[in-house]
């Protein structure tokens, strides 16, 4: 009788997530298709501008010889971009995730429901293949260059260990920035900022260690694309490790009564669809 009783409780559960699952999908999917545009453009813009800094037919490549250099105005590229799309208006309405990391992270943090963290994660990896793609019919045969190689994240000569821990380090590093200024309202405003710096920053320090990823589905797209699977594991593992420590920290911290909505930017009229604490 016990078993039975929890079988039926089972069974309730799985369907009264599939309702949830449905209902939010009817209500919130020009959120989700926002989350897989910003992440494909962002993917598109990574491979045009690897395409131009490193191709060696490039003649940016051939007028910027020191490769600290061309990381540096890539950096700034991506980081800039990072600030657009976040601040952009499909940014300040879906909140600007375009991580299944920090998704996954406002998930443990209560600010997001489960079908609607689940559906954000499935268009962010949707959204970077399908930004490659559209990289590879734009760029032509330039992107597959041993130089460019789909923007692939791979381990640098430092190995897979050193990979790893960089990525940890550096997503834990901006999910830390990005809950204490969105939960101040005196410096919420700046967290798109704080966002595009570290990107830019990143991308020209620890790049040489893991390529810069912070982002499961930023690694995902180019390695579907490309068939480039090797040591992709340091990619799904080291950063949502990465952000959920420091969500974990900042809870022992401030509690989590002090995380008030997973939106990157929040100072805005469109609607949030988060369990969102600015909006009471």
């Amino acid at each position: 009788m016990r078993t039975d009783t929890r079988i039926l409780g089972r069974v309730r559960d799985i369907e009264a997530w599939q309702e949830a699952f449905v209902v939010g999908a009817a209500r919130h999917w020009p959120e989700y298709l926002m989350e897989a545009a910003e992440l494909a453009a962002f993917m598109i813009v990574a491979a045009l501008s690897a395409a131009a800094l490193d191709h060696p037919a490039s003649p940016v490549h051939r007028a910027i010889a020191n490769p600290l250099l061309r990381r540096l105005i890539g950096g700034v590229l991506m980081g800039l971009t990072a600030i657009a799309l976040v601040r952009s208006p499909w940014g300040r309405r879906s909140g600007a995730h375009m991580n299944p990391s920090l998704t996954l992270t406002f998930l443990r943090l209560g600010k997001i429901a489960p079908a609607d963290a689940l559906a954000y994660m499935a268009a962010q990896f949707t959204g970077a293949a399908v930004g490659i793609a559209v990289a590879a019919l734009v760029i032509g045969p330039a992107i597959g260059s041993p130089e460019v190689n789909y923007v692939a994240t791979r381990p640098g000569p430092a190995g897979v260990l050193a990979a790893f821990g960089g990525e940890l380090a550096i997503s834990f590093v901006l999910m830390a920035v990005v809950l204490v200024l969105t939960n101040d309202l005196r410096v919420a405003r700046l967290t798109p900022y704080a966002v595009g710096v570290l990107v830019a920053a990143y991308i020209t320090i620890e790049a040489p260690l893991s390529g810069m990823s912070m982002n499961p589905a930023r690694s995902f797209g180019p390695a579907l694309v490309a068939r480039i699977w090797d040591s992709l594991w340091v990619y799904f593992v080291a950063p949502p490790l990465g952000m959920l420590l420091a969500a974990e920290a900042y809870v022992g911290w401030r509690g989590a009564h002090a995380v008030q909505c997973a939106k990157l930017h929040h100072h805005n009229t469109a609607r949030c669809i988060f369990r969102c604490a600015y909006q009471s």
